[in-house]
């Protein structure tokens, strides 16, 4: 199975990636406003990559449950600046998340080379004509609703099955617009319209979603569910659970962990691979 992101190319099986996370943002639930200015969210990519992040992904709008949307002249104005430092100083591949194709287009000339699409539930054809045109990479992730109202009671008949459809939906429609398949990944979405069980089921049921050949993403970094779990443990207090369910993504069928904490990851991830490596 390969992955292409215009001039990087991925073959698996292979160790899992680490996607390091950078928000420019001043209201993200875990770290908003960290790395807000230009250079605090440029330097935080160099110290990912220099702890090993295979890929890095740089956000301008928050998409916690209940965010305000940010203008895209704004959310271009923050993202811009920091992937052009970056794409100037670091080799790995460069992932804007957007829900705009505009502020994706721009994101691409500056230097990304993947988009991650939290808005892959859109019926316009415009992103996905963002991506083709540029030969980007595409992150086409499941979510029940939008950003502001994906928690407002989200419910599913048949959960696993709705995302499995969903999944074969995306890649007729990315293929229809000439987003070849060998450039996207899948994301479940955890976490974006979800329950706390839903996520835990998304998360057993990883395995089903493989059928489709295509690299799988994982994102579960701090997420509230891990609270909810794990005795109300606070943002700041959910690294082990964090790390507990990229272990078992892996386990699952995961090619691509986003994670705040990426040190950390790689290093539960290794030790996880090479365990599965030496299982009879």
């Amino acid at each position: 199975m390969i992955w292409r992101a215009r001039q990087f190319e991925f073959r698996f099986p292979r160790p899992a990636l680490v996607m390091g996370i950078v928000n420019v943002t001043p209201d993200s639930f875990s770290d908003g406003g960290q790395f807000f200015e230009t250079e605090a969210a440029v330097r935080r990519g160099l110290a990912l990559v220099a702890e090993g992040a295979d890929l890095l992904d740089v956000g301008g709008e928050s998409s916690r449950p209940n965010a305000t949307p940010v203008p895209g002249d704004e959310e271009m104005r923050r993202v811009l600046p920091v992937i052009g430092q970056l794409a100037a100083q670091v080799s790995v591949p460069i992932s804007i998340d957007t829900l705009k194709p505009a502020v994706a287009r721009a994101a691409l000339q500056a230097g990304a080379s993947v988009v991650n699409d939290v808005g892959a539930n859109r019926a316009d054809p415009e992103m996905w004509q963002v991506v083709a045109e540029a030969g980007a990479g595409y992150v086409a992730m499941h979510m029940q609703g939008m950003p502001r109202t994906m928690q407002q009671n989200p419910t599913y008949q048949d959960l696993l099955g709705e995302v499995d459809t969903f999944f074969g939906d995306r890649l007729q429609r990315l293929e229809a617009c000439g987003v070849d398949r060998e450039r996207v990944v899948l994301d479940v979405g955890i976490g974006f319209g979800k329950t706390a069980d839903h996520n835990l089921q998304l998360l057993a049921g990883l395995g089903r979603f493989k059928k489709w050949n295509r690299p799988l993403l994982l994102g579960v970094s701090r997420k509230s569910f891990i609270g909810q779990v794990a005795d109300g443990a606070a943002v700041t207090e959910r690294l082990p659970g964090s790390l507990a369910c990229a272990c078992w993504g892996v386990q699952a069928g995961a090619h691509i962990l986003r994670t705040h904490d990426v040190a950390a990851t790689r290093q539960a991830l290794r030790l996880t691979e090479a365990i599965l490596a030496h299982r009879a």
